[in-house]
């Protein structure tokens, strides 16, 4: 029971990881253009370095006996991620 505990709480720390690096990114938009990088970038980045080890330990507590039903919890945060990049993207190349 306790790994299942233990996959359920990584899954909920992905999706909060990923709010929090979406969130940063989008934070970029209210600010005007700044030659350096800002604090938001710092937590961008340590978001997404946290990111690796988490998902680490979802994988490894993963039940891998039904894969679909393991891998659904990695929908929203892999959503999040997507935009997360695609909106660094926009904001690094065209604004």
């Amino acid at each position: 029971m306790r790994r299942q505990e233990l996959n359920r709480d990584t899954g909920n720390i992905l999706i909060v990881l990923s709010v929090v690096a979406l969130l940063t990114v989008l934070s970029g938009y209210l600010q005007p253009p700044q030659p350096d990088e800002s604090w938001a970038a710092h937590i961008f980045q340590l978001t997404i370095v946290l990111l690796v080890p988490t998902l680490l330990v979802f994988f490894a507590t993963a039940d891998w006996k039904e894969p679909a039903r393991s891998a659904r919890p990695l929908a929203l945060p892999a959503a999040g991620l997507i935009l997360a990049f695609a909106a660094l993207y926009y904001l690094e190349h065209y604004r």
